[in-house]
């Protein structure tokens, strides 16, 4: 219990540093009469909303994890997915909000939350409102792209694990690479429409996406045996340890 206790905690810390820097003004970088034209994009509304973004990177994961808990009756793969799966989501968000403040890379819109009339400004200072003028200085990383495959990006290598996709035992059937396959497709697609709502440039898309599945990756490895193993299915807590070779009276232990 105080193990489980510890890792909320950790997970608390992180998201409250990652709320902070959501907050903090970001760079200011400067933009040359000449590169306007970069930022000259029409102000659209989101294709992906922020509801659907949760519901796709979050609430789909949580669901996919509580019903092979419950059809393999294992409250231990539960609290396990669930601790994978939350750690790679704030950790994604903390890296996220933090690249987005040293970066400060204006959106494609920029143009237009900076001058809302389009009448640029002599010294270029901006004449729109300030708190959506400094949300048009976050572009880089997509947030949207980066929270897509953290979260979808588990659940595909979440599914691979538990169909034994890339250990003998699924090799040979398509339907069990084609299902990881699935949550991998949708966080792409997640991640294409900023670039299609003009909210992103497509190198803010590439790298959010790369970041999120790196996070997804990482907290993966660190619950769940590589994907290759044989008990791929199973959290690494379920794996017992066994003492493989001893050299000069010292045990080696490996999973």
């Amino acid at each position: 219990m105080n193990n489980v206790l510890g890792e909320v905690l950790i997970r608390l810390v992180i998201g409250v540093i990652a709320l902070y820097f959501d907050k903090v003004r970001p760079f200011t970088r400067k933009i040359q009469p000449d590169e306007l034209w970069l930022y000259k994009n029409p102000r659209t509304d989101s294709y992906v909303t922020t509801t659907t973004l949760w519901i796709m990177s979050l609430g789909i994961p949580t669901a996919v994890i509580l019903c092979v808990s419950f059809a393999k009756r294992k409250q231990s793969d539960a609290l396990q997915g669930f601790l994978a799966c939350s750690l790679g989501c704030v950790l994604n968000a903390l890296l996220t909000n933090i690249i987005k403040v040293i970066v400060g890379r204006p959106r494609p819109d920029f143009f237009w939350r900076c001058y809302p009339d389009g009448v640029v400004s002599s010294n270029l200072s901006c004449t729109g409102d300030m708190n959506v003028v400094q949300e048009g200085r976050k572009s880089f990383p997509s947030g949207h792209s980066s929270w897509a495959f953290a979260g979808l990006g588990f659940l595909a290598l979440y599914i691979a694990g538990k169909l034994h996709t890339f250990s003998r035992e699924g090799k040979a059937h398509a339907w069990k690479l084609v299902a990881p396959l699935a949550p991998l497709c949708s966080a792409l697609m997640i991640a294409l429409s900023r670039t299609c709502d003009y909210h992103h440039h497509w190198q803010d898309v590439a790298c959010g996406s790369a970041l999120g599945l790196f996070c997804a990756y990482i907290s993966y490895c660190h619950y769940y045996p590589k994907l290759s193993s044989p008990v791929s299915d199973q959290p690494l807590v379920d794996i017992p340890i066994r003492t493989t070779s001893s050299m000069e009276g010292v045990s080696v232990k490996t999973i």
